[in-house]
Parts: C-alpha cells; sequence; structure tokens
C-alpha cells in the first residue's frame, strides 16, 4: 500500500492538516485528507462533519448530503448537520426537502418564532 502526503501521520496529524487545508479553502484537499480518516473513525462526528462542509464548499454536493445524513441518522438532534444538511438541499434545488431539515435546526439551536 503506497503512502501519500494526505494519509501520512497519526490521526491527529491528519485531523490538523485537515483543518489548515480548510482554513486555507482547499477543500478539495482537506476532504481527501479527511476521507481516509473517517474511514478509520467512522464513529466520531468530527471529522466527517468537516468531510461535509469541505465537499459542500467543493460543491460535491451529493458526497456532502451522504455524509450529513449519516450523521443526522446517528444523531438526530446534531443542529450544525442538519443546518448543512439542508443548505445543502437548497443548493440542489430541493427547497421542500430543504425545508423540515432548516426547521429542525432552527428548534435545536432555539431560534423559535415570536408569536
Amino acid at each position: 500500500m503506497e503512502m501519500t502526503y494526505y494519509d501520512h501521520g497519526t490521526p491527529a496529524e491528519r485531523w490538523e492538516r485537515a483543518q489548515m487545508f480548510f482554513d486555507a479553502k482547499d477543500y478539495a484537499a482537506a476532504a481527501r485528507v479527511l476521507g481516509g480518516l473517517v474511514e478509520e473513525v467512522p464513529e466520531q462526528t468530527g471529522p466527517r462533519l468537516l468531510l461535509a462542509r469541505a465537499y459542500y464548499h467543493s460543491a460535491q454536493l451529493k458526497r456532502a448530503e451522504s455524509e450529513l445524513r449519516f450523521i443526522v441518522e446517528r444523531d438526530p438532534v446534531e443542529h450544525y448537520a442538519r443546518l448543512m444538511l439542508g443548505r445543502t438541499l437548497q443548493r440542489q434545488a430541493r427547497h421542500e426537502e430543504a425545508e423540515s431539515h432548516l426547521r429542525i435546526a432552527s428548534a435545536l439551536a432555539g431560534d423559535f418564532e415570536q408569536v
């Protein structure tokens, strides 16, 4: 198995590298690092959520949706994943489907309409 720069190092080092790529707006490189990390530690929400964000920002919307649905399925009250899923669906012009996720995210964040 050939090791590349993207999958070199400990999980902590790769997590830090992925965050640096993300912060530098190199979302494709961040996704390359995070893809392997998520395979290695699939139970951790942080890397998967950052991977979904990297996919979202690099317009890989189907991939972002898939990661976000995985998170929401495992943790239905993960507010930020709900918000991102709603926005991802909006960018795909799936507004009706997005609305329920955005409403749930808003409620989870405590953003209730004043009556």
